[in-house]
């Protein structure tokens, strides 16, 4: 089966990565460095969903038409069906009530009467801006004929399912697992999670391996609080350690840990612009201190000039490389510095 799947940009590089390295056989059908990610797979489905750098997969089928109207064709419409059937065979029946089409012209009334057909024919709900059973159609990249993408799963994979406790600007799972893998794992790190918030990159952390210690730290409680409950819904409340402490204040000796990570405030939902000036120096130095020589810490900002400043300016920290990406409308950087 040929399989597409969504990255957010400026991580293809690191999904594919994930997809070579994957335990079950995969073709990747173009070296293409952003956009979205083809591939053949003759695996089971279900294992896919395992994947933590993908945003979500997609089922892909071509019907030679030279309309949309061409799916209305018994023919056609039964393909459909069957290609909606192959995705809700690996989920338990409830797993998809509504259905939505996404495609250009999705009001006018051939699309308007797909939709109907095949939610009467697959016992589903139209959806009015979103639904479980997610379809894209457009035209096929060669131009000839027309795609119909079927979304492997109910929600994005994207969208963790240990994540009960939600805060307003928490950090998307795959950018967290992202960040994760950048400081290179390994089992005997103690990883510290500064600033973490509800929790996200601690978790991603150790789905990305062991480590001998894995902290979090936040000096609010209510963070904290939620944090608690993603990380027991995780699996891993033996695995981690939770702290109220205060980043540009550490109690931890110099040296201490190996890898460092933290989504640091952007000024816009968390904190502002004139906190951020006194914020980052005092962070990123206390960061610096309990950080082992050579020791790797990557860290997610939007205050791109703030990181720019600062980093021409230390010298406990050298700049190794700076990633784009893009996330819910804003272009952030994942800044993956190196201790000195």
């Amino acid at each position: 089966m040929q399989i597409e799947a969504l990255v957010a940009e400026g991580l293809e590089p690191i999904a594919r990565q994930e997809l070579r390295s994957f335990d079950r056989p995969i073709k990747l059908l173009d070296d293409n460095e952003s956009g979205p990610i083809r591939f053949e797979y003759n695996g089971g489905v279900r294992a896919l969903f395992h994947l933590r750098t993908i945003t979500s997969l997609y089922l892909v089928s071509s019907y030679a038409v030279p309309r949309p109207r061409g799916l209305l064709g018994d023919e056609n419409l039964r393909r459909l069906v069957d290609q909606i059937n192959t995705v809700r065979s690996h989920h338990p029946p409830e797993a998809f009530t509504t259905l939505y089409v996404s495609a250009a012209g999705a009001e006018t009334a051939v699309l308007q009467r797909l939709k109907e057909e095949l939610a009467s024919r697959c016992d589903l709900t139209i959806g009015e801006d979103d639904g479980d059973l997610l379809l894209r159609l457009r035209r096929s990249v060669d131009g000839e004929g027309w795609e119909v993408l079927t979304r492997l799963t109910p929600r994005p994979l994207a969208t963790r399912k240990w994540r009960v406790c939600n805060m307003e600007g928490a950090l998307n799972g795959t950018a967290a697992y992202t960040m994760a893998m950048l400081t290179r794992p390994h089992p005997n790190d103690l990883f510290l999670n500064i600033g973490c918030g509800s929790g996200t990159l601690l978790i991603e952390r150790l789905f990305a391996g062991e480590a001998r210690r894995a902290i979090g730290c936040d000096n609010d409680s209510e963070a904290l609080a939620c944090a608690r409950q993603n990380i027991v819904a995780a699996g891993m409340a033996d695995r981690c350690e939770l702290h109220s402490w205060d980043a540009r204040a550490l109690p931890l000796p110099d040296g201490a840990s190996g890898a460092i990570c933290g989504d640091l405030p952007f000024g816009h939902l968390v904190g502002s612009h004139d906190e951020n000036l006194r914020l980052y120096p005092a962070l990123l130095d206390e960061a610096a201190r309990v950080a082992q020589p050579r020791a790797l810490g990557v860290f997610l900002s939007h205050e791109l000039r703030l990181m720019e400043r600062y980093l021409d300016t230390t010298r406990f920290w050298h700049l190794e490389r700076a990633i784009k990406v893009g996330l819910g409308g804003l272009y952030p950087r994942i800044f993956i510095l190196r201790r000195v």
